[in-house]
């Protein structure tokens, strides 16, 4: 049961119609503007929080900072106010659905939309750090996309205007799976911070997955600072490399090394969609950059130290030795979608470090100093070697068949601007010009089928990747790396991207309307859906707490799905109501689903006459819903004779159906 129910009149304007939805702070209703005759969406603080000055502080700031905030991609702010101990903020209702579900239902999505949405985003960040608000959560969840692919960036909660900065001893304020590296580490965030989150955001619509995951929201703030981004081609070998390089450039840890601002990553984007625009169907590799003053080629953009799939064959035609054992861990688990204290745990990792041995702290102190890699794709072989051995590096080229001009860098690790230590090894792959083979078409085959057709032109199959597919069958092959029609030489091996069917998406925290909606696609093909309710104070009544396969897995063959849904417990605290009159009364206990039994009560001072004197059960007893509440009623005595005094019970009353009240008149003697 919601905390506030249709037709409830909150603070003598806002007529609540029904809830939209419920997070972490604060629970979201559909209401009726009584004064502007609108539709508004009303966003009302668990009163749990009410008290704290933390939270308050947090609602408060989320107001202030989204209503100065009027733009075509922002959600508008009309009001805020407070009502029944508790606040709230009336914002401009939206019909559409968030990004997040968005990716859910349709990703990975088309080029050309995913960069329309992104640049949408963009804009709404511009604006915001035009006026010194950095948002600081950026997520899909918290963008809404109307039918018509229009976009609008909401929830302001943790946003940060110039120096009033909220903060809190300990705790990192964002969502782990999209937090900057600064912020991860709890360092200062700016609006690189921002651009950062947006790209992963884009990385998300591209490929389906984040980049980063893991087990606990602090195991993914290490791997944002630490660790490097699949190239998302190698998740989805349709994206153009032009794109993935401006993803990467987004993706960089030192913020530095990312677009200066909102504009510097728009003109990149569009950028791609022009020249995707002049060769369709073409992966683009001219597409160029602005970076401080120059024009560089986008693909020095990059955010690690990753090999692009072009040069995986130096390893065998298998992935590099480092990332091996990541390819198969992309699966998104939003069960770490809330802002959790994840710097204490850092820190801690930091002092068990230290405290093994001085060792480490030598280490840190005399590391080798890093410099950083010159941008050499799309230079020639020698061009490129004499960049690389003048910036202290030694190159290592590597033939690789394409489609590429002859002796032109296609690929380097690693990548452009990326900083390692003085004196490493930078591979430059180069083009060799097109192979004697071209890897088939194999999509759809079976993984028996696929292999022997890989064969039959002279390449042979070096791994195989498991991977969901909300397109390919179980069982039936997604695509390759390199993808179909690569010209290859023979003998070289191919991954194999192999379905395991579509995967289960995430509805912990969904009520069970949206949960069921979400997995509908499931239950239309037959799938049995068992819903089981468990009893609890810990979640909202009728959401999800649990489900079974979990998220990201692919269902089983004749499985089923099992959501476990929060109930409101059967028991309840009775309120006091003495000094109340029995209507108020009435009204109070009706609500908890307690019932009432009016009692006279003769009593000689008038004050007392019509208001409840006694009431039993007693306030803060735990009863049954349904329990007879006995409600002592003032009424004046009887001058001229006696009257009896009803006699209180000591044990409560039983549970009753009816919810009717009566009254009881004491006998009178005279």
């Amino acid at each position: 049961m919601s905390e506030f129910e249709s037709g409830q009149i909150i603070d003598g304007r806002y007529r609540v119609l029904h809830r939209l939805g419920a997070g972490g702070m604060a629970d979201v209703y559909l209401a009726q503007d009584e004064q502007l005759d609108r539709q508004v969406a009303l966003k009302l603080l668990h009163r749990r929080f009410a008290e704290d000055p933390g939270f308050v502080e947090r609602f408060r700031r989320e107001a202030q900072a989204a209503a100065s905030l009027q733009h075509p991609n922002v959600v508008s702010v009309f009001d805020r106010g407070s009502f029944e101990g508790t606040y709230y903020i009336a914002m401009e209702y939206l019909e559409g659905r968030t990004l997040k579900r968005l990716i859910r239902e349709e990703a990975p999505l088309e080029t050309g939309r995913a960069i329309d949405l992104t640049v949408q985003m963009l804009k709404a960040a511009r604006f915001a750090h035009r006026r010194g608000v950095i948002h600081r959560d950026l997520k899909p969840h918290n963008v809404i996309v109307d039918d018509n692919d229009h976009v609008k960036v909401t929830d302001f909660g943790i946003a940060r205007a110039g120096a009033s900065d909220m903060t809190e001893t300990g705790s990192i304020m964002g969502t782990a799976q999209y937090l900057s590296p600064e912020q991860a580490q709890g360092h200062a965030v700016s609006a690189p911070s921002d651009l950062y989150s947006i790209g992963i955001v884009l990385y998300e619509m591209l490929t389906g997955r984040v980049p980063f995951d893991g087990e606990s929201p602090v195991s993914i703030a290490l791997k944002h600072v630490s660790e490097a981004p699949v190239p998302p081609s190698q998740i989805n070998p349709e994206i153009p490399s032009a794109l993935e390089q401006v993803v990467l450039w987004a993706l960089n840890k030192d913020p530095g090394d990312r677009p200066a601002d909102a504009d510097q990553f728009i003109l990149a984007l569009e950028q791609v969609r022009e020249a995707l625009a002049a060769a369709p169907g073409e992966v683009t590799a001219s597409m160029q950059a602005i970076a401080g003053g120059a024009v560089v080629p986008a693909a020095s953009y990059p955010a690690t130290t990753v090999l692009p799939a072009a040069a995986a064959s130096a390893y065998g035609g298998a992935a590099p030795p480092y990332e091996r054992d990541r390819l198969d861990r992309y699966d998104e688990d939003p069960r770490y979608d809330r802002g959790r204290p994840v710097w204490p745990w850092i820190l801690g990792l930091l002092v068990v470090l230290l405290l093994a041995g001085g060792g480490v702290a030598a280490y840190l102190l005399t590391r080798p100093q890093k410099v950083r890699v010159p941008p050499v794709v799309f230079l020639q072989l020698a061009q490129a070697r004499n960049q690389v051995e003048n910036a202290g590096f030694t190159p290592n080229p590597f033939p690789q068949p394409s489609n590429y001009p002859v002796n032109e860098v296609i690929a380097q690790s690693p990548l452009g601007n990326a900083r390692v230590k003085a004196g490493s090894t930078v591979t430059l792959t180069y083009s060799t010009g097109p192979g004697d083979t071209t890897v088939p078409t194999v999509q759809g085959l079976t993984l028996d089928a696929a292999k022997a057709q890989i064969r039959q032109n002279g390449l042979k199959v070096s791994r195989v990747l498991r991977q969901t597919s909300t397109s390919i069958a179980q069982g039936q092959v997604i695509g390759t790396q390199p993808g179909a029609g690569a010209s290859e030489s023979k003998g070289t091996g191919i991954v194999i991207l192999l379905s395991t069917g579509e995967a289960l998406p995430y509805v912990v925290g969904d009520t069970l309307g949206d949960a069921q909606a979400a997995l509908t696609q499931f239950t239309n093909q037959g799938t049995p859906l068992n819903v089981r309710y468990q009893t609890t104070t810990t979640a909202q009544p009728d959401t999800v707490i649990s489900q079974d396969p979990a998220a990201q897995k692919p269902l089983p063959r004749n499985g089923s799905i099992t959501l476990v849904v929060a109930k409101a417990p059967d028991t309840v605290k009775v309120p006091r109501v003495v000094g109340e009159t029995p209507g108020a009364a009435l009204n109070t206990l009706s609500g908890l689903n307690l019932n009432v039994n009016q009692i006279q009560y003769p009593t000689r001072n008038p004050n007392l006459v019509g208001l409840v004197m006694k009431q039993y059960p007693t306030s803060n007893m735990t009863v049954k819903k349904g329990t007879v509440i006995n409600l002592y009623v003032g009424v004046a005595r009887n001058g001229t004779g006696t009257q009896t005094i009803p006699t209180i019970p000591t044990t409560p009353p039983p549970a009753s159906t009816t919810t009717t009240p009566t009254t009881t008149t004491p006998t009178t003697t005279t």
